[in-house]
């Protein structure tokens, strides 16, 4: 998960606040204390963890309750301050106000600004979008030849030129091909540092272009460095957001997203691990939503939408309602699970279920079930795969052998089948509490109103 500890002990800190029988001075101290040390640990500018904390004190020692538990109160008050502390609302790009689109990335050496523009390009082009990569660094030697690499990778147009070393004749000489394109993104030179040649080389490109989104590309593992460097890119070029690369891998994130946030320059993306759909539009609430693992149902319904499209949700939705969910259908739900990401990121997306501490391990090894039983499903008929109950002994070990998956790998997969079907024929009239109490629960925490 993207800043691992600094959830894990957040979440520590709202399950004291729970397991607390009142809400007083002492507890409300030692929650100040958990939330610094917690923010700290991440690399958060000292005054800034002081003033969120200073905050949180006043509201929970002033406010009145209403509606709500104190308990409840308290855990809302921290979710607010931590959500107005990394930006408040979350700031859309509207990339349909015009066509084309043009956004412009700027940042430093290191930062990853083209895998990013890759990253970017096929973002959009999942939704839908006709986009085009223009490579504008002509000072790194391997600059082309990477975003070329990129573009083809995710099978987008691209425009590079090795022969000319100006970055604006470059574009003018294309401008009229990127008309037919509904977004363009730009992939500028970087610098070891920001020095005046770079600042007045991007604003040369910057008048030529009139970028629609001028983007800070930066890496989380400078910390609370990105304060400055986006306060001397904002002075030199205006920008109008940023983003946050490599979240994935460093404790020093916070520090990185305080940084950019108080400079008042929304961060629209962060980068979440090395894949090419690795790539997350940054929505403040949903992000604090994770952290304390109360889910992120936005960006679950976001990445549902993406992984299948809403003709095959309509057609499955008309199965279920006749009872006809078969095999080929379990097929492709996993087959929009993978789309989705790892099953650990989806997991934190789920309302309650960031606050279960699953292994690592566990999620893993379910993982590899899953590609498991695509084998095993790829050497079943078309036959088997339209009714399951048709698989008998003989069947099941002429698919482990074809598919050389193990007799009881085939099982499972056949078990969990059944299992889907039961649970699909309780929502298809059901009530959610009964679902759950057949189920042998009494709900998962973080689903519907919080009760402490």
């Amino acid at each position: 998960m993207v800043l691992d500890k600094l959830g894990s002990s957040l979440k520590n800190t709202l399950q004291k606040i729970a397991k607390s029988i009142f809400v007083d001075e002492k507890l409300l101290n030692e929650l100040i204390k958990d939330i610094q040390r917690a923010l700290l640990q991440s690399d958060v500018n000292v005054k800034l963890v002081l003033a969120l904390t200073q905050r949180i004190k006043e509201r929970a020692q002033k406010e009145e309750v209403t509606g709500l538990t104190k308990k409840e109160q308290l855990i809302n008050i921290v979710y607010e301050e931590l959500v107005a502390f990394l930006g408040g609302e979350k700031q859309d790009i509207p990339i349909d106000s015009k066509q084309p689109f043009t956004i412009m990335l700027v940042g430093l050496f290191g930062s990853g600004k083209t895998t990013t523009a890759g990253k970017l390009a096929r973002y959009y082009m999942k939704r839908g979008k006709k986009v085009a990569l223009v490579g504008l660094d002509v000072h790194r030697p391997a600059a082309m030849d990477q975003l070329k690499q990129v573009a083809e990778q995710i099978k987008a147009p691209y425009f590079i030129n090795k022969e000319s070393k100006d970055p604006v004749a470059i574009y003018n000489e294309i401008n009229d091909e990127l008309q037919k394109f509904d977004l363009v993104i730009v992939d500028t030179a970087g610098r070891d540092a920001l020095s005046e040649d770079l600042i007045e080389e991007i604003g040369n490109v910057n008048q030529t272009i009139v970028p629609d989104e001028r983007l800070l590309v930066i890496s989380a593992d400078i910390g609370q460095a990105a304060q400055k460097q986006a306060q001397a890119f904002h002075d030199s070029c205006q920008v109008t957001g940023v983003i946050v690369t490599k979240m994935d891998g460093t404790a020093k994130g916070g520090g990185a997203l305080t940084a950019c946030a108080v400079t008042d320059t929304p961060i629209k993306f962060i980068g979440v691990g090395e894949k090419v759909d690795d790539l997350e539009s940054f929505n403040p609430k949903g992000f604090v939503g994770r952290l304390l693992g109360m889910g992120d149902l936005e960006a679950l319904l976001e990445k549902a939408e993406v992984a299948i499209s809403k003709e095959d949700a309509k057609d499955l939705e008309k199965k279920l309602l006749k009872g006809e969910f078969n095999l080929l259908d379990l097929y492709s739900q996993m087959e929009a699970m993978n789309k989705m990401g790892s099953l650990g990121k989806i997991m934190e997306m789920i309302p309650g279920m960031g606050q279960l501490k699953l292994p690592k391990d566990a999620l893993k090894v379910q993982e590899g079930k899953l590609k498991t039983w695509k084998h095993a499903m790829n050497s079943m008929t078309k036959e088997e795969l339209e009714d399951p109950l048709i698989l008998d002994g003989s069947r099941v070990d002429r698919i482990s052998q074809g598919s050389g998956v193990s007799v009881l790998d085939v099982r499972e997969l056949l078990k969990q089948y059944k299992q889907s079907k039961k649970m699909l024929k309780m929502l298809k009239g059901g009530n959610p509490e009964q679902l759950m109490k057949k189920f042998g629960k009494k709900g998962l925490p973080g689903m519907g109103k919080l009760k402490f």
